[in-house]
């Protein structure tokens, strides 16, 4: 039951990082090309997000809509809550990874003839995701865990069978929560692992973000 349930939070934790990283590098893009306004923007939503906890703001995408009307499934809205608290944290992640591209190569590019918003795409994005691959290997591993706080809105994912057994059969509580440990466990490991080895292939030599450290496992 509980190794069924932990596809949920794979399918979960699939959705809280496409969602932050899609969201996560907007945002970064908004606070060093967006200019005041768009920046400004940017600033504030990164600051809400990471202000506001994770319970709270699975509450509020669970509940909030139902004020309204609308029915949102426990999945949307546990990937939306925490994949936008996600972005907020990645969004960092990605601002220093581009503010650490030198800029010669931005005025390289347009020398070149290439658009600013082509330059983006083609120079400058491709260094930053290689050389921010430390620091989200960090954000992957913090995300790997907020997958068990859905469980807060009825998810049927691994943390709630796991108090379901722990209700039904309390002699059972340690075993079950031992295995619940275990699989994170093998989760984060193999994802930093999975990172590491993307680090060492796309590291970019000479070049790296101000305290970074390295994910090489």
């Amino acid at each position: 039951m509980l190794l069924r349930a932990s596809t949920v939070n794979l399918e979960l934790l699939g959705a809280l990082l496409v969602i932050g990283f899609l969201m996560g590098t907007l945002v970064a893009l908004l606070q060093v090309y967006g200019g005041r306004l768009l920046g400004t923007v940017a600033y504030v939503y990164e600051w809400v997000f990471r202000s506001v906890p994770a319970l709270v703001l699975l509450f509020l995408f669970y509940f909030g809509p139902s004020e309204f009307g609308w029915y949102i499934s426990p999945f949307l809205a546990a990937s939306l809550a925490l994949g936008l608290r996600s972005s907020a944290y990645q969004s960092q992640i990605f601002r220093g990874a581009i503010q650490a591209i030198p800029t010669g190569q931005m005025l390289a590019a347009r020398a070149l003839g290439m658009s600013r918003v082509r330059a983006i795409l083609h120079v400058i994005l491709p260094q930053a995701f290689r050389l921010a691959i430390p620091g989200w290997s960090n954000e992957f591993s913090s995300v790997v865990k907020d997958t068990t706080l859905a469980y807060v809105v009825s998810l049927n994912e691994i943390m709630r069978y796991a108090k379901i057994i722990m209700d039904r059969r309390y002699e059972l509580a340690m075993a079950s929560f031992i295995m619940v440990a275990l699989v994170f466990l093998f989760f984060t490991y193999s994802g930093n692992w999975l990172l590491g080895q993307m680090e060492r292939r796309f590291r970019i030599p000479g070049l790296q973000m101000p305290g970074a450290s390295s994910t090489v496992l």
